[in-house]
């Protein structure tokens, strides 16, 4: 199991739905939030793309110096840039890193963001051009010289000079809940993401991928997109919860889900349909929290609970195929320690995780193995049927 953590290049604060507590996104923020994921054993962090934040790749290539060992998961976007200039931009971030560069492949789901940066492409038809890009782009920085005719590309002699570190070339991870990002996903992708949707929904996503990749002759890794809100105790834990949200009112839920509605991102629908933009059946599975939705766009859900019982829900999600949690929380510098110093012990993660972060939360280490983990989620079980 990994966890990598969010750079909130947006904004970020203790609230959501107000400027109350709110912070800016200045460089030195984003610092502290990289060398605290660099230092408690993430093993690497999130960073959004879109217009609503600052540009990932400059953001994340102004955060190389200050961090050793910590991988950024940032953004290529299909349509937007062209397959030759996105493998030179990965080529140089993954050298320039010395080999800490996961890419995240970003199709898109709001019409409106996609027509401000020129792509007017319909939905299915931004995922066939993705599906071209992926082949033209993993050719290039594979080390070949890719000639392409296809019906949205057209590439001669497209080539790389100066190649990335890792080989063929840096993890290629995607998020896509309909079945033309599926598909793309079982052809091209190393990590496929889900957002944080309830355990069954997630194991009848990674069922279909899995059968999908096997079709074309590949394996496919699985992620997850979730906030986790742990506390000592599972009261602490949900008043936490109810304290995020506690200046979100009515008018701001409606005008967030009205802005949700234009998106065609299927996996937005699904998010959204988790709480259907209402506030009295939040937890839409044992421990899984869907207040975030009302007034977030994109992931929704957060864990809620004790460090035992978070760590017993994503046990579960790693049974159903999930090796990678991609976390987030508000205010992301505080709970980035947070949740290594509560959760990490709990949980049977990477050797280099557990190494960095065993000097500061060793007090709880009798909880790290998979067996008392399998064992708290008989307890959890039992007590959730209670």
């Amino acid at each position: 199991m990994q966890i990598l953590w969010f750079i909130p290049t947006s904004r970020d604060g203790r609230y959501l739905g107000t400027e109350i507590s709110g912070r800016d996104a200045t460089p030195d923020y984003l610092q502290q939030i990289a060398q605290a994921v660099d230092n408690l054993g993430y093993v690497g962090a999130l960073l959004p793309t879109g217009p609503f934040c600052e540009d990932a790749w400059i953001t994340a290539a102004s955060l190389i110096p200050v961090t050793k060992r910590m991988k950024f998961l940032v953004a290529i976007r299909p349509g937007i840039s062209s397959p030759g200039v996105a493998a030179r931009m990965a080529a140089t971030f993954d050298r320039m890193s010395n080999g800490r560069l996961l890419i995240n492949v970003v199709t898109g789901g709001d019409p409106a963001h996609l027509a401000g940066d020129g792509l007017h492409l319909s939905h299915d038809d931004r995922y066939d051009l993705t599906d071209e890009f992926l082949a033209v782009w993993r050719g290039i920085v594979s080390g070949e010289t890719v000639d392409f005719q296809g019906k949205y590309l057209d590439i001669k002699g497209g080539k790389l000079l100066f190649p990335p570190i890792q080989k063929p070339y840096p993890p290629l991870w995607f998020g896509g809940s309909s079945a033309a990002a599926k598909r793309v996903a079982a052809k091209h992708i190393d990590t496929y993401l889900t957002w944080g949707e309830p355990p069954a929904q997630v194991a009848e996503k990674i069922a279909e991928v899995r059968q999908l990749a096997a079709e074309q002759g590949r394996t496919v890794r699985f992620g997850i997109r979730l906030h986790v809100i742990v506390r000592e105790t599972t009261s602490a834990a949900w008043d936490a919860a109810n304290e995020l949200i506690k200046y979100v009112d009515d008018e701001a839920i409606a005008k967030a889900q009205q802005a949700y509605a234009t998106s065609d991102s299927e996996g937005q629908k699904r998010m959204v349909q988790l709480h259907n933009g209402k506030r009295d059946a939040l937890e839409i599975s044992p421990n899984l929290w869907a207040g975030l939705g009302l007034v977030r766009g994109g992931a929704g859900t957060a864990l809620v609970g004790d460090p035992d019982t978070v760590a017993a829900r994503m046990l579960e999600y790693q049974e159903l195929g999930i090796d990678t949690f991609v976390f987030s929380g508000y205010p992301h510098l505080e709970e980035a320690y947070r949740t290594a110093e509560l959760l990490f012990p709990r949980l049977p993660l990477q050797q280099e995780a557990a190494t960095i972060t065993s000097s500061v939360v060793t007090p709880f280490s009798e909880f790290a193995s998979k067996e008392n983990l399998t064992q708290k989620i008989k307890e959890v079980a039992t007590t959730s049927a209670s």
